[in-house]
């Protein structure tokens, strides 16, 4: 991913302004390590990836971003607890199948978590599925037949499972477009991004 691309991503620039300097960082589902090596320009971030896709893994080390090759559906085992400062999982909640484990295991091996998610609240999707269809937009770009997505959930229903997990919800952005929704966010909002950590 270029420069331009890189600064163009608003999740990023929100991310990272709840990061602090030099912080230790674990990306999970990092892709290519975009999100990494965007922290490590702009925070000077120690971080790891961890990924699943040889493809990924291979963009990861070209990006010069240290990675783990392993699957987060299994857990994060071999990780101490409180192993890192930020335990980030970016655009990768929807596509998880144990949404309990991973977000308990994200503030096991972190002292805190940032969680970005399409928000399934948005106007255009409940028009679409009040017309009859599963919806498909920038932020949902799959197919109903094609899609990664298991678990998808609006703002609402993630501030309802932070309640009930015993989780403190310690930030909340949430983004159209690149730009900060505040009015009626679970409506108007396309992308949500939280920090979390341990009530």
């Amino acid at each position: 991913m270029n420069a331009t691309s890189l600064h163009a991503r608003s999740d990023f620039k929100v991310i990272a302004r709840w990061i602090t300097e030099r912080s230790r960082v674990l990306d999970l589902g990092c892709g290519d390590g975009s999100l990494l090596q965007y922290l490590r320009e702009t925070r000077r971030v120690h971080g790891y990836g961890v990924e699943i896709s040889p493809t990924n893994i291979v963009a990861c080390v070209r990006n010069g971003v240290n990675v783990i090759q392993d699957d987060l559906e299994t857990g994060l085992s071999e990780i101490e607890d409180a192993s890192f400062d930020f335990v980030i999982l970016s655009q990768t909640l929807q596509a998880m199948r144990h949404t309990e484990d991973i977000v308990d295991e994200m503030l096991r091996v972190g002292r805190q978590a940032i969680v970005t998610f399409p928000n399934f609240g948005h106007w255009r999707n409940r028009l679409a599925v009040a017309r009859g269809n599963m919806p498909v937009s920038a932020n949902l770009p799959y197919e109903w037949y094609d899609t990664p997505n298991v678990h998808l959930c609006t703002l609402d229903d993630f501030e309802r499972f932070c309640v009930k997990r015993n989780v403190k919800i310690s930030a909340r952005v949430v983004l159209t477009n690149g730009a900060e929704i505040s009015v009626l966010p679970n409506l108007f909002g396309e992308l949500a991004v939280y920090r979390v950590e341990r009530a």
